[in-house]
């Protein structure tokens, strides 16, 4: 059944192919698909035009098509990522260095180069000089998930 309406389609049948990939990436974003589903709508364009041709086996279509979706699939990666490197929050998924600067009150001491702060909500680990609880320390740097800190 489905061969038969993918033989009755002719090469109106790559075409809707690549738009179902289209809108799955739509459905399920991830960047693959898009580049497979522009490969099947480009041997779609060409099997429109050639499509009576001796030499334009379904093998070769399939073949064409394969390495077109991989050739796609390396031009489009390279180019998203050397076109999308700013962001306008650099530290959206690194909470621990978006503290950096910050001031708090340690609520444990720090002894053996560890001690505990409460930073807003949350309370951290942090590692530094020998301090006395309650001591006011500044957030230098970050190492892991710890802080880094120093009296402030």
């Amino acid at each position: 059944m489905i061969l038969g309406l993918i033989q009755s389609l002719g090469p109106w049948s790559w075409v809707i192919f690549g738009a179902a990939l289209l809108a799955a990436e739509i459905a399920l974003p991830g960047n693959f698909l898009i580049w497979v589903g522009l490969a099947a709508a480009a041997i779609g364009g060409v099997s429109l035009a050639v499509w009576d041709a001796r030499w334009w086996s379904w093998e070769i279509q399939w073949l064409t098509f394969a390495a077109l979706s991989c050739l796609f699939l390396f031009i489009g990666r390279g180019w998203l990522h050397r076109r999308g490197g700013e962001t306008d929050e650099p530290l959206l998924n690194r909470r621990a260095q978006s503290l950096i600067g910050r001031m708090g009150d340690l609520i444990d001491p720090i002894h053996n180069g560890f001690g505990r702060v409460k930073l807003g909500d949350t309370i951290w680990v942090v590692k530094g000089p020998e301090l006395p609880a309650g001591t006011k320390v500044k957030v230098i740097a970050t190492d892991g998930a710890d802080l880094v800190v120093e009296a402030g």
